[in-house]
């Protein structure tokens, strides 16, 4: 689905579930892997009960999954200095993406996360 596509219309319940499964990554700048686990125990609460949920906690997982790897790699590259100036972008990157599909989750459309892995489908 297009990321301007519109879900059939869900409840406000369920838009603000769906929200949670990507705000909850946010908890990763706090506790270490918090970006991961807090999508997951929304998505794996929610998920049969809500379909909308169900999509957006796979989104949230994967694009989480990525940008864990992405940080990985710049640890990794730290140690011939690029990897400093890229960690700090890939924070940002990863921050102002789950705003903004925490904002369309909540108006009950689909996001697709940019350079996102699909990993869990």
């Amino acid at each position: 689905m297009h990321d301007e596509q519109q879900l059939e219309p869900v409840k406000k319940d369920d838009r603000t579930w769906a929200m949670l499964c990507h705000l909850s990554a946010l908890s990763g700048f706090i506790v270490p892997l918090g970006s991961v686990i807090g999508p997951l125990i929304v998505w794996l609460i929610k998920k049969d009960d809500m379909p909308i949920v169900d999509v957006h906690g796979k989104k949230a997982l994967n694009f989480q999954i990525t940008m864990m790897i992405a940080y990985f790699v710049c640890f990794l590259l730290m140690f011939v200095v690029i990897g400093v100036i890229l960690l700090p972008i890939v924070a940002i990157f990863s921050f102002v993406m789950v705003v903004i599909a925490a904002v369309k989750a909540n108006d009950g459309k689909e996001f697709d996360y940019p350079l996102s892995l699909n990993l869990i489908k």
